[in-house]
């Protein structure tokens, strides 16, 4: 016993550094992040095989949350204990945190300058297209049939039309999926069922309306909620943000909370990094802070607790079904995020152009998110004051 806890604290210090590392340099989204810690921790560290890196990326496919944090959670988990995977998780997000704060702070210095609304009035378009290019690429990768696109369909629907809370649309899909595609109406669930169940019911009891009286409160249950609930993909976070910051609470109107997805998407590691840039804009580094610790902890405790059950029963067609039906709730709420978002994103032909020429060139070449976000950025610094939008300033 104290060989392996000697073993698990040699490990520490190895995990944490190749972590700080990675979040730093890590750009490309979570396939890229994912397959960079496959090359480098099985093939030439050894710190894993390769069917237990497989078993990793199954495990945390099914969980809710950012795909490339949980999978740099759990490895850290099996390399160096419970420490190691809270020392691991955080040293990868650390370095992202810090860039995101900056620039948050930047924002708030610069954000009524002429040319930061120039660059963004470039921008904007192409996060449109770089939305759409993803919710393509996860949809080949998870949309298997018909009920799964029927949905979709709705929850785009309700996502435009209604504004609905994006929570209930996911729990509600996953039942479906439960109830389709699982065995619940043949035979009694299995425990494991409904001890999976329940970190989907914690997470929703947040929702409830019981926010706290200090924004700082409000911040970390609300991204405490966002973090539980953010199922396919780290862009399901923007549909529920754009609800929830602009719709609900109005700490951000359109227009910034676009620039907050343009910085999630640019920056290394996660998209839902976006929530830094979110915090800062609100309530300044605390807000930064509290924002971060929220939208990620669900991801540690749902490693930790939830993993180890998916790992013995990941093959239960309940919880198969959930995960199928809440995927499928992903796809079309981000969906519906890209039309709202695009009434303020496009607005003359500019705009219109810079979209359809972003989407072709994601889907004809694989350029990174950084180099397309900065080609369009100089296209707005000079179109912005020859074509002089009044639309764009509109609130």
């Amino acid at each position: 016993m104290a060989t392996v806890m000697e073993k698990s604290r040699g490990h520490l210090g190895e995990v944490t550094s190749y972590f700080l590392r990675l979040g730093l340099l890590g750009f490309g989204g979570p396939v890229a992040l994912v397959g960079q810690m496959e090359r480098e921790l099985v093939d030439q560290r050894g710190w894993l095989g390769k069917e237990q890196m497989r078993e990793a990326i199954a495990i945390c496919q099914s969980l809710p949350g950012p795909l490339a944090i949980q999978v740099g959670i759990y490895i850290s988990y099996l390399r160096a204990g419970f420490w190691g995977a809270w020392a691991g998780g955080w040293a990868f997000i650390f370095p992202n945190f810090i860039i995101v704060a900056a620039l948050g702070a930047l924002y708030i210095h610069l954000g009524d300058l002429k040319p930061v609304t120039a660059i963004f009035y470039g921008v904007s378009p192409a996060v449109i297209a770089l939305i759409l290019h993803s919710c393509y690429r996860l949809a080949k990768l998870g949309m298997e049939d018909w009920l799964q696109w029927m949905i979709a369909a709705v929850c785009l629907a309700i996502t435009v039309i209604l504004q609905a809370e994006v929570a209930w649309l996911f729990l509600g899909a996953g039942a479906i999926g439960i109830l389709h595609y699982g065995n619940l109406l043949r035979q009694r669930p299995p425990a494991t069922t409904a001890a999976l169940a329940a970190p989907a019911a914690a997470a929703a009891a947040p929702l409830a309306p019981v926010a706290s009286a200090s924004t700082l409160g409000k911040l970390l249950l609300f991204f405490l909620k966002a973090g539980s609930l953010t199922f396919g993909s780290g862009l399901v976070i923007v549909p529920f943000l754009e609800q929830g910051l602009v719709q609900q609470y109005g700490w951000l109107d359109e227009r910034q909370f676009l620039i907050a997805v343009a910085i999630g998407m640019i920056s290394p590691g996660p998209v839902v990094i976006t929530a830094t840039f979110v915090g800062y804009l609100v309530a300044g580094f605390w807000g930064s802070l509290v924002s971060t610790v929220g939208i990620f902890l669900p991801s540690f405790i749902l490693v930790l607790v939830a993993a180890p059950i998916l790992a013995r029963h990941r093959q239960n067609p309940n919880v198969q079904g959930f995960v199928k039906g809440a995927y499928a709730a992903a796809i079309g709420t981000i969906l519906g995020a890209c039309i709202l978002l695009g009434r303020i994103a496009i607005g003359d032909w500019l705009t219109i152009l810079i979209g359809l020429s972003s989407l072709g060139v994601l889907f004809r070449w694989k350029i990174s998110n950084p180099l397309l976000i900065a080609a369009t950025a100089v296209i707005g610094l000079i179109a912005f004051p020859l074509l002089q939008p009044g639309w764009v300033m509109v609130k």
